[in-house]
């Protein structure tokens, strides 16, 4: 399976942010569309990444406010990104490695959308549990050996 399937399935719906912008208010629309994740934007170009777990950082290093934070100032910059064609079994071999939790996905400079390691994990399920299915159709619809003596 490709990423661009994982994409294909669970839409381009893309939620994004600007540098400048208050974490306050980032995090406002990330609690408003239960995710976990902005892909941070500067003139039309991905800048970064911004995740829950920075803004847990943020917030223990300030001791709970995040008045004047800015996106900018706590975003991952130079994500770990993917391209439509990637494997999501490499994909997910290489999100377990450097521990990211959210995945840009980029044609060239173009954004696609974001996967999750909810949504990798998800479509190895899937595909497994659909190659199990077919697997078990193939053994019951397999001839007995017994009868064939």
């Amino acid at each position: 399976m490709l990423v661009s399937e994982i994409l294909r399935i669970k839409g381009h719906t893309l939620f994004t942010t600007p540098p400048e912008r208050p974490v306050l208010e980032a995090v406002r629309v990330m609690a408003e569309h239960d995710i976990g994740s902005l892909v941070v934007m500067d003139h039309g170009r991905v800048a970064g990444m911004l995740t829950f777990a920075e803004v847990l950082k943020a917030l223990a290093d300030r001791a709970g406010s995040l008045d004047d934070v800015k996106v900018a100032d706590i975003h991952v910059r130079d994500p770990l990104t993917a391209t439509p064609e990637l494997d999501v079994m490499e994909l997910r071999r290489v999100m377990l490695e450097r521990h990211a939790r959210y995945v840009p996905v980029m044609d060239g400079t173009l954004l696609q959308g974001v996967v999750s390691f909810h949504d990798v994990a998800k479509a190895v399920l899937d595909e497994q549990s659909f190659e199990n299915r077919m697997l078990k159709s193939y053994i019951k619809s397999s001839p007995d050996e017994e009868a064939t003596i």
